[in-house]
């Protein structure tokens, strides 16, 4: 292997969910943030659960708030 064209190896390096989880995986950064992950995400925990980060269903729903009021 060519020397110096390869990023450093951290083994040790920590992943941080939004949930408060962390774990430690090996990565070439020495630590990652991540949104979702198996403790939290759906699929795995079998809840159903909106994972919304910017507004997006309020968005929605003040948008479409008075199409809902006139057809109910």
């Amino acid at each position: 292997m060519k020397k110096g064209i390869h990023p450093e190896y951290y083994p040790e390096a920590v992943v941080k969910c939004a949930c408060g989880n962390t774990f430690k995986v090996g990565s070439t950064k020495p630590e990652i943030r991540v949104e979702v992950c198996s403790k939290c995400h759906p699929f795995y925990t079998g809840e159903t659960r909106f994972v919304d980060t910017e507004g997006r269903i309020e968005k929605f729903m003040k948008k479409y708030a008075d199409f809902y009021k006139k057809n109910s």
